[in-house]
């Protein structure tokens, strides 16, 4: 006899679930009773997750989300695997970093960075909508504050973004009378692994010491701000996503309130003389005054 639906236990999926956030979340979500799908590229740092909650909380499954045809295969893998064709959580996680100077991004660089942070989660809410319509489900999207600030060497992750804020908010809006949420985590500082190990290309315009020394205070930026736990960043989404409440905004993780009243509050130019100082880019400034004077006595 099958379940009734007060028994039903609620299944989510979740991508980039082999390390940080995504890990944290599968994790909390098990805790929680829900029957998770945990996405990602490699299998096998995922192999831990089974041990700890048991193939019937967590069930690892390899999918690069960059590649159309496997997010294709994986939708035809729940349409024979989910009971009633019913899926109550999607919670688009993984996301690719990319700490360049805007000068330096390449067309490869540029396209595996939107591939995965922008088509990519597009792509997963498209081929898995059914399902979620099916529950009346939740689609969640980590976003960053870097979508609503861009950072030195940060704009093309920025901007994608940014991309994804403006399409959860458009789709909060559209799966509304389908019963389905949409929540928009606008993400500060969590503890994870994410951060760029690409060096300064060699052929950069800030290839010299002041610049160089620029780019790594950005490189750095996250673990140098005390940022929140990632255990602690999943305990508070996935309270979100039990609430009935429904912003398709939530901030979390450090600085992010802050980040958000600094926003609407501060001018820009003046928020961007603080970003200026703070990534050591008014000595990148000064350097390049006195090379132009040098060359001009």
């Amino acid at each position: 006899m099958s379940q009734s639906k007060s028994q039903r236990k609620k299944i989510a999926v979740v991508t980039g679930a082999s390390a940080g956030i995504g890990c944290e979340i599968t994790k909390e979500l098990a805790r929680n009773g829900y029957m998770v799908y945990a996405c990602a590229r490699r299998l096998e740092p995922m192999e831990q997750l089974t041990f700890q909650f048991g193939s019937d909380s967590v069930k690892p499954y390899k999918l690069d989300i960059s590649k159309p045809e496997e997010i294709v295969t994986f939708a035809g893998f729940l349409r024979t695997t989910l009971p009633d064709g019913k899926l109550d959580l999607l919670y688009n996680n993984a996301g690719q970093s990319c700490t360049f100077a805007a000068m330096d991004a390449t067309d490869a660089v540029i396209e595996q960075c939107f591939k995965v942070n922008v088509f990519g989660h597009v792509n997963m809410c498209r081929e898995l909508s059914q399902f979620l319509v099916n529950s009346r489900g939740t689609i969640v999207f980590t976003g960053s504050l870097a979508g609503v600030v861009s950072f030195p060497f940060g704009s093309i992750y920025s901007a994608s973004k940014a991309a994804i804020h403006q399409y959860a908010r458009g789709l909060h809006l559209e799966m509304k009378p389908f019963g389905v949420r949409v929540i928009n985590a606008i993400t500060g500082g969590v503890a994870t692994d994410i951060a760029d190990k690409r060096p300064l290309p060699e052929n950069s315009i800030y290839n010299f010491p002041e610049g160089r020394d620029a780019f790594n205070s950005r490189k750095t930026m996250a673990k140098d701000n005390k940022p929140m736990p990632a255990e602690a960043y999943a305990k508070q989404l996935v309270q979100d996503i039990l609430s009935s409440r429904d912003p398709v905004d939530v901030y979390r993780g450090t600085f992010a309130t802050i980040m958000r009243f600094v926003m609407i509050l501060v001018p820009y130019w003046l928020l961007e003389k603080g970003l200026s100082r703070k990534f050591k880019l008014d000595k990148v400034n000064s350097a390049l005054k006195l090379k132009q004077k040098n060359k001009g006595d």
